[in-house]
């Protein structure tokens, strides 16, 4: 039974439940944990080197898989 189910019946009953007492069973406790992480940040003002569109790269082997796959699940 969730969470929430069991505090709406006790409410019901008459129980007097505080925020506080939800806060020390709550299944999402962040306050040790850092969910953002921590990035350095020195490196946002180096700018990168400029794109070379003439780099010498072979894509042929990679467009023979393509056509080998698209054969073979044809095939199937």
């Amino acid at each position: 039974m969730p969470l929430a189910e069991i505090v709406r019946q006790l409410l019901e009953e008459g129980w007097t439940i505080e925020p506080e007492d939800l806060a020390h069973i709550s299944p999402y406790l962040t306050e040790h944990i850092n969910r953002f992480g921590e990035y350095s940040t020195h490196e946002l003002g180096i700018q990168p080197e400029a794109y070379d569109p003439k780099l010498d790269v072979d894509f042929t082997p990679l467009r023979e898989q393509d056509l080998t796959a698209a054969s073979l699940s044809q095939a199937a």
